[in-house]
């Protein structure tokens, strides 16, 4: 049960580094809101892009667990950043 709690753990992590390394990108990098950044991205076809930006974060975290010798909630970060890059792909083919 521990082991799937670090895994979960890792996985949040990574969720959470997604979605706020998305909106610092939004933040410094764009002239808009972020829910006008967002609407434009749908309408231009760019929310992988936004996402995939988003993702870069997460390497932070990944290594820093792998530093921390926490190899597990390391495991879970990266699974996080596959879902991410299946979303991605979902919106490149689909949208």
């Amino acid at each position: 049960m521990n082991r799937r709690k670090e895994i979960i753990t890792g996985f949040l992590v990574g969720i959470i580094a997604n979605t706020v390394g998305t909106l610092l990108y939004i933040i410094i990098f764009s002239d808009l809101g972020i829910s006008e950044t967002y609407n434009a991205a749908v309408e231009q076809g760019h929310v992988g892009s936004l996402l995939a930006l988003g993702a870069i974060l997460n390497l932070v975290a990944f290594f820093g667990f792998l530093r921390l010798k926490r190899d597990l909630r390391a495991r879970g970060v990266m699974i996080a950043t596959l879902l991410t890059a299946l979303i991605i792909l979902y919106y490149k083919l689909f949208h």
